[in-house]
Parts: structure tokens; sequence; C-alpha cells
């Protein structure tokens, strides 16, 4: 198969899909890599790495769409990219379609075969594509959110985890998933009074157990979300729910409930948010500000640490995309079910229920896209 790596172009996105490593090990299974000359530059892989593991190094992003039957990509494609993709194309990346109807039906226009990393899922729910980023993006949370309770930062002055005499700063994770969890680690290291909510009392018995004293549970439901952002100072939305628009947990009316100078960290925000007022930012333009509250929404926080994403990031992808590689999409999907939940948009139609139901599209049975004669 011959396989593109295109630079990124997101707002200061830095990581890049496919490391010098990775063209190795498709090399190895007799495929062509194109790479884009500096798309690994941000995460720190020149193109003389690239080089010397058997990629053909491409001067355009243009070029490498045109050349290549897989796409490669960290985050889903935008604007100026869209009439670069080819009908029938695989485009093997994050999407998160449920939050862009957009990107959804530009996507449906060109009839590509979209295979999102967020909805590749094992039997046992998990979901290892997305499981990295959410490491990364939950110990991120804290970390920026620490930055953006100080004062000249617009928030409430406090250190996260106080000092001998005075209290730490007030932590409300709200989700106990790999996010929350990861962010409930980093809070309560730098000393924070962590409290983690969740919708599942099984999930809140496990985190529980395995949490150190400072870290406690409760069960999520508005009256307790209510209560509990009268008197936090950090406040992280970590909902997910695979290939669907996250729920508001946190509506507009609620902030004047809080404190001015909480600050809030938004990790949903590329899956619609979790907070009713969260919008997606950049890094270059991260926080903004309502009714004295700090809303921090960057929808690509990870890219911020590009070399520790990649690496994460790919050595979890690079399995999948061989298989992808090796046996070509269609036979890889019908082979592994986890590949199969991958499948968003295909040849104009939208096979992932979560996608339809986000726009009230009609849903087609991802069965029959993998019973076709093999697209050209």
């Amino acid at each position: 198969m011959v396989i593109g790596v295109p630079k990124e172009i997101k707002n200061n996105e830095n990581r890049v899909a496919l490391t010098p490593a990775g063209v190795t090990e498709l090399r190895k299974h007799g495929h062509t890599v194109y790479v884009q000359v500096n798309a690994g530059e941000g995460s720190g892989f020149e193109d003389e790495e690239y080089i010397a593991a058997g990629a053909i190094m491409l001067p355009t992003i243009e070029a490498v769409y045109n050349i290549a039957e897989m796409i490669m990509k960290v985050k889903e494609p935008i604007a100026s990219e869209y009439d670069l993709i080819k009908q029938d194309q695989l485009l093997f990346t994050y999407f998160h379609f449920a939050s862009s109807e957009e990107l959804t039906q530009a996507m449906l226009a060109k009839g590509a075969v979209c295979l999102a990393y967020e909805t590749v899922e094992r039997p046992d729910r998990s979901l290892p594509l997305l499981v990295p980023m959410s490491e990364v993006a939950g110990r991120m949370a804290v970390q920026e959110g620490a930055k953006y309770l100080e004062k000249p930062l617009k928030g409430r002055g406090i250190l996260l985890g106080g000092v001998p005499g005075v209290k730490p700063a007030n932590v409300l994770i709200l989700g106990g998933g790999i996010v929350g969890t990861q962010a409930a680690k980093m809070a309560a290291g730098l000393g924070a009074h962590v409290t983690i909510m969740d919708v599942s009392l099984a999930r809140l018995r496990y985190l529980s157990d395995i949490m150190p004293p400072n870290v406690q549970t409760m069960m999520s439901n508005e009256y307790n979300i209510r209560e509990m952002i009268k008197v936090c100072d950090l406040i992280v939305g970590a909902v997910l729910i695979p290939g669907a628009k996250a729920p508001h947990l946190i509506t507009r009316e609620m902030l004047k409930l809080m404190r001015a100078g909480t600050v809030l960290v938004d990790v949903a925000v590329d899956q619609g948010g979790c907070i009713e007022t969260c919008s997606p930012t950049t890094h270059e333009n991260p926080t903004f500000i309502i009714d004295g509250v700090v809303h921090y929404c960057v929808a690509n926080m990870p890219g911020a640490v590009p070399y520790t994403s990649t690496l994460a990031l790919t050595n979890a992808t690079l399995p999948y995309a061989l298989q992808l590689a090796n046996k070509g999409w269609q036979q890889a999907c019908r082979d592994n079910s986890d590949l199969k939940l991958g499948l968003n948009v295909v040849d104009g139609k939208i096979v992932y229920k979560g996608v339809a139901d986000a726009f009230n599209l009609p849903l087609t049975d991802v069965s029959t896209v993998l019973t076709e004669e093999e697209m050209a």
C-alpha cells in the first residue's frame, strides 16, 4: 500500500502520525511511505531520520494527498485540506465527527473512507487509540489548570497544593475514566484536595481503592455538581461518550455559583464539551473568561508536548496501521472488530451511530460496506 504522512497544519499542532521507527516497520512489510518535508520536525524527528528509515520525502501537502492510498494523520482534516482528499482514499486519524457537522458533511461529499482513532474499540469497551492521548490530556489538564489559577493569568491566586498552614486547592473532576483518573493522580500528587465524580458506582469503588487519601469519590448528579462547584477552584471536564457528543454537565447558568477566578478545563471540548460555555481554543489563545470564570478549552492539548504525545500515540496506532496496509481496509475491518468500530464514514455514508445521531442523519449498517467488492 502507498501511505502518506502530511504535516499537521492545525494551529500549534506539532505531533506527527508516524515516526521513523514506524516507517521502518511499514517498509519491512513491503509498503511505500511518503512523508511531507518537515512533518516530524515539531516532534523532534528530522527529515534525515525518515529518509534513513526508507521514507520518500515530498515537498508539499498536496503531493502527499495526491499519491497516497492511506493518509495517516493526528488531527482531523481542516477546511484547507478538504479538496485534497480523493474518492475512496483511506484516512486514519482522530476525527471527532460528532462535534463538527461541517467536517462530517465534507467527508460525506468526498466519498472518503474515514477510520477514526477515537472509536476503535476493544471487546472490553476500552479505546486503545484514545487511551494514550487521554493519559496525556488528563495529566496536562491539571498542569494547565494549576498555571491558570495564578493571579496574573486571572485565576484565584491559589497554589494547587497549598503550603503548611494553608489549605490546598479544591479540585473537582467530572468523569472517572482514563482522563479523570490521570488528572486525579496529578492533582493528588501536587497535594490538592480532589473529588472525582462518575455515574458508575463500580468505577467509584475502584477509584476509591486505588487513589491516595486526598482523593474522594462522589456520585455524579446535578445536585452534587451544583454543590461542589461552589467551593472548587479547578474543575476538569473529563466525560467521554465514544464517538458521540459529550453531555453538558455544567450549564451556562451554573457559572454564577462559582467564585471569580475559578478555572475550568474541558478536556472533552473536541467532542462538543461537557461544560456548556466551553468552545474550542488553541495553544496560541488558550483561555477566555465568562462571568469571571477562566475557561481553558484547547482542543488538542497533547499537541503542546509533541515528543511525548507522538511516541505514545504511534506506539498504539502502528499495529492497526500495519493491519490496514497489509490487508486493505475492508479485510482488516472484517478480521478485526476493533478496527470495524473505527469506521465512521465510508463512500458517502455514515456507518457509526454516534455520528448519525449527532446530526439526525441516516445510518448505514457498517456490515454492508464490508461486503461490497473492494473499492479501487
